[in-house]
């Protein structure tokens, strides 16, 4: 399987309570790795399924441990090195209700269209591709995501996107995103996501206007669930089990992860469902976006 996305470095800043604006507010802070597409390729990896990702960093020392820590993870990295700029971070303000993200993109936004075709042509046949929405959210980087899209059409994979996030969606505006991604496998989004995208409702039938882009869509509900809604009809939902909330960062990216590793292993969309929803419940159950060691 190939990830196409991002790979930076988390700031993790656990605050004891809400911030005092203009003022100290105590918290825990802690350096990791992250981006969507690297936290998904390392669950995927959890799960024993043979994964590489592509994505673009610095010459920089944070980069380097970034490669190095998905490596030890076993996670294959074809990742193109960028001198004279810095590694993308993220400073993720996170609580057990809610994370809020703040983001220098960095080196992501150099994300080589030429090299993630280069990478994609060479994928045995029969193989998946999983787009994390990012590159496509982006001017810089957009080009390297469209050619991962065409690339794996013109080899022959099945194709999968995660939508990413709701306030990039909205200003790229959903009519382009959907023409981006439009006859894809699969598209995941959050609620929040398929609000920008469907428009309001509930989350059948949010998935289930989606189906006229795409061949199945997933709409996320957390803690509710998930719905699932194929063009050619099948229609499943999981009702997730309550588990005590430590952090949500990269839940969605877990989700993701479980549920590709099912449904790409044949699963139907109620199995594939109920192993996004344990493998997400897993990531809350702890600090951080990846699996632990």
């Amino acid at each position: 399987m190939i990830v196409v996305g991002d790979l930076v470095t988390d700031v993790l800043v656990e605050q004891n309570g809400p911030i005092q604006v203009g003022s100290d507010t105590g918290a825990a802070i802690r350096i990791a790795g992250g981006g969507q597409a690297a936290n998904t390729a390392a669950w995927l990896a959890h799960t024993g399924r043979q994964v590489t990702l592509i994505a673009a960093i610095g010459d920089d020392v944070a980069g380097r441990d970034r490669v190095a820590e998905l490596e030890a993870s076993g996670v294959r990295c074809a990742v193109r090195v960028h001198p004279d700029v810095a590694t993308g971070s993220v400073v993720v303000l996170t609580s057990p209700d809610e994370r809020t993200m703040i983001t220098d993109r960095g080196a992501s936004l150099l994300l080589d269209p030429e090299h993630v075709t280069e990478v994609i042509s060479a994928a045995p046949a029969g193989g998946h591709v999983h787009l994390s929405g990012y590159p496509l959210l982006h001017a810089g980087s957009r080009p390297a995501g469209l050619a991962a899209l065409a690339a794996a059409a013109r080899r022959g994979l099945t194709v999968s996107v995660d939508a990413a996030s709701a306030a990039p969606l909205r200003a790229a505006g959903a009519p382009a995103f959907l023409d981006w991604v439009r006859d894809a496998d699969l598209l995941l989004c959050n609620q929040d996501e398929a609000d920008v995208l469907a428009g309001p409702g509930a989350a059948e039938d949010q998935a289930s206007r989606l189906t006229a882009h795409v061949r199945n869509a997933v709409v996320k509900q957390g803690a509710a669930g998930a719905r699932w809604s194929g063009r050619d009809g099948v229609v499943a939902s999981w009702a997730s089990a309550r588990v005590p909330v430590k952090d949500p960062t990269g839940a969605g990216d877990a989700f993701a992860a479980g549920l590709l590793a099912a449904w790409c292993s044949g699963n139907g969309p109620e199995a594939a469902l109920a192993a996004g929803a344990a493998l997400g419940a897993a990531a809350v159950a702890r600090i951080g976006a990846r699996p632990g060691h």
